[in-house]
């Protein structure tokens, strides 16, 4: 893996390539990543983080197409990313910043941070499950910005460049600690998931294809391993949620993410059938939007839910007291923030706007 590099990027298989080329079970992943993020933010299952670590595979996901774009200018690939990135944060963030206005909330100087969020937004108790999940835009803004340098530290030795990205993590979490306020967050998520966004370059290069099967198994295990191994001795408050403990996050998100770019699932099935196509098409055109809202998706189901005991004919047939109706009361709100908002991704991307895709 180390030592001169050529880029050999595997193509992608006739059935999951889309009309660009672009990897359609790509896509897929994406998906499922976006509905496990919303389960686990319903039902709050700390094992889903063991079978599906769906940031770690964004962030990947992520750094595969960030190298793929990155064949073009760096500066134009910057832009681009930004923009699309950041008018549905700013969208976003007015109509957030409006109710949390509403509720109490002064914003001081870092109100800035809501233009360009370097560092997390600023905001009020009120709102902080809604805003809490700007970390992860954050994260992947920092990871865009530092890609250009980051391609060129990797491409010439990419394994002992994937061996060093898990220093920072380590030290962080074992000798120096992490830093108090917004720089201490940032280095703590970019640390966690510096990995899995290297493992896309590797992906995109055509590092992976290379590493045998059982070589890449005998990499992930032990990875996996450590970090349940790092889980079980340090939960969070008597908890083994990886969300909680950021380097049991990071070992388990680098082995599994290792083997899903490794071995590439396919998805001929659910690409060939059209429901199944058609949403996963909606969920990626969409993704910055369902991943925004999906958290005032789940506040506003609560209220909702509270009105409909008023209905005798609905707390009679309907489980109102299940986090089941909660999930699928989001999703219906979900998809109104789509039809709402999802059109200013086709603005930020420079397409026409639609309101589904």
């Amino acid at each position: 893996m180390a030592g001169t590099h050529r880029r050999t990027a595997a193509p992608p298989s006739p059935a999951t390539a889309t009309a660009t080329g672009r990897d359609r079970s790509f896509d897929v992943l994406r998906a499922v990543a976006l509905v496990r993020v919303v389960t686990y933010h319903t039902f709050a299952w700390p094992w889903l983080g063991y079978v599906f670590p769906s940031m770690g595979v964004m962030f990947a996901l992520a750094g595969s197409l960030m190298a793929r774009s990155l064949e073009r200018p760096a500066p134009v690939v910057l832009r681009s990313r930004l923009r699309r990135l950041l008018v549905p944060v700013w969208l976003f963030g007015l109509v957030l910043g409006v109710a949390m206005l509403l509720h109490g909330w002064v914003p001081g100087p870092d109100v800035l941070l809501w233009v360009l969020p370097v560092g997390d937004p600023p905001g009020n108790a009120w709102g902080e499950q809604a805003w809490a999940v700007l970390w992860y835009l954050r994260a992947y803004l920092w990871f865009v910005l530092l890609s250009p340098v980051l391609l060129r530290l990797f491409r010439p030795a990419p394994l002992p460049v994937l061996v060093l990205s898990l220093v920072p993590v380590v030290v962080l979490e074992t000798v120096s600690g992490v830093p108090d306020g917004r720089l201490g967050s940032a280095l703590s998520d970019a640390s966690v998931f510096l990995f899995c966004w290297l493992l896309g370059f590797a992906h995109r290069d055509g590092v992976l294809d290379r590493l045998r099967g059982p070589g890449a198994l005998a990499v992930a295990a032990p990875l996996m391993a450590a970090g349940a191994w790092w889980a079980t001795g340090h939960p969070a408050e008597g908890s083994f949620d990886l969300d909680d403990i950021p380097l049991a996050q990071a070992l388990w998100s680098a082995g599994f993410v290792l083997l899903l770019l490794r071995f590439r699932p396919r998805f001929d099935g659910l690409v060939r059938h059209p429901v199944a196509d058609r949403i996963v098409t909606v969920f990626n055109a969409r993704a910055v939007t369902v991943y925004l809202w999906h958290e005032v998706a789940l506040m506003a189901a609560v209220p909702l839910i509270d009105l409909m005991w008023e209905v005798p004919a609905l707390e009679q047939h309907l489980p109102l007291d299940s986090p089941w109706t909660q999930f699928g009361l989001a999703w219906v709100l979900i998809a109104v923030a789509v039809v709402s908002f999802g059109w200013v991704e086709d603005v930020a991307a420079r397409r026409k706007p639609r309101l589904l895709p």
